[in-house]
């Protein structure tokens, strides 16, 4: 009974033989979402900008976890990226855009090309990327779409207009897709990650005492996130235990979001 118990689980959560590309995943959240994915069978390729930060998360995913370069706002490489990853390292079953960026300025000080540089990655380039992958998807039977939203997605924060305007059209963009994909056995979904401790989350609140005080009385839980609690989301999103869910934002925030 607990081999089959163990069967069980291992079919429902397991993604052995499925291949993961994370976009962002050299560090941060992606490179969370990559060490987890990865610790549940299945092969990862990460991708960003920084080669030298790749190789080092590399090592630290292990599993036979590759890297690759990427621009995503470097729109017109995207399809040559997508079939050379696909030549090297198989089809991807699964697919995070969690690569992004951000402008912090008052918004009377943003610019047109400030917004379109958070846009761009956010959202066009994460959508082009996807419209490079979900074919093959939609031709093997089906596959596994994420995109990583915000709180910004949901609630007001000052100075990242940018942010806010790309994190929210991500909850259209899932909608949108899981509409136009389910009937191929497509899944779209988003993670919305609240307050996670990372080494960002310390450096904008270690000397902000006002500002930590108010995001921990939001918080119902009393603690922020740790990267894993996202890494183990995306992980549910990709496997088969998630075989019904689709078009939906899931808000891994302690409570944060509905917190009095």
């Amino acid at each position: 009974m607990a081999e089959n118990s163990t069967l069980a689980l291992q079919h429902a959560f397991g993604l052995a033989g499925r291949h993961a590309l994370v976009t962002g995943g050299g560090s941060g959240l992606g490179l969370a979402i990559a060490k987890a994915l990865a610790a549940a069978g299945a092969s990862v390729t990460i991708a960003g900008r920084r080669m030298e930060l790749l190789d080092k998360a590399v090592a630290e995913i292990g599993h036979g976890a590759h890297g690759m370069g990427l621009d995503l706002r470097d729109m017109a490489s995207l399809k040559g990226f997508a079939t050379e990853v696909e030549v090297a390292y198989g089809p991807v079953d699964i697919l995070v855009n969690n690569a992004g960026n951000t402008v912090k300025k008052p918004f009377e000080e943003q610019t047109v090309e400030d917004l379109d540089q958070v846009f761009d990655v956010h959202v066009r380039g994460a959508l082009e990327l996807t419209r490079c992958i979900i074919p093959g998807q939609v031709a093997r039977g089906g596959g596994s779409v994420q995109f990583i939203a915000s709180m910004t997605s949901f609630i007001g924060q000052p100075y990242v207009i940018g942010y806010t305007t790309a994190k929210s059209a991500l909850t259209g963009v899932v909608r949108g897709l899981s509409a136009e994909y389910a009937g191929r056995n497509v899944r779209v979904n988003a993670i919305a990650p609240g307050w996670i401790d990372t080494p960002m989350f310390r450096a904008a609140t270690s000397n902000d005492k006002a500002r930590y005080d108010k995001i921990m009385g939001r918080i119902q839980m009393g603690r922020v996130g740790t990267p894993d609690d996202i890494g183990w989301a995306s992980v549910f999103l990709a496997s088969s235990a998630a075989a019904y869910v689709t078009g939906q934002t899931l808000v891994v925030d302690g409570g944060a979001l509905v917190g009095f």
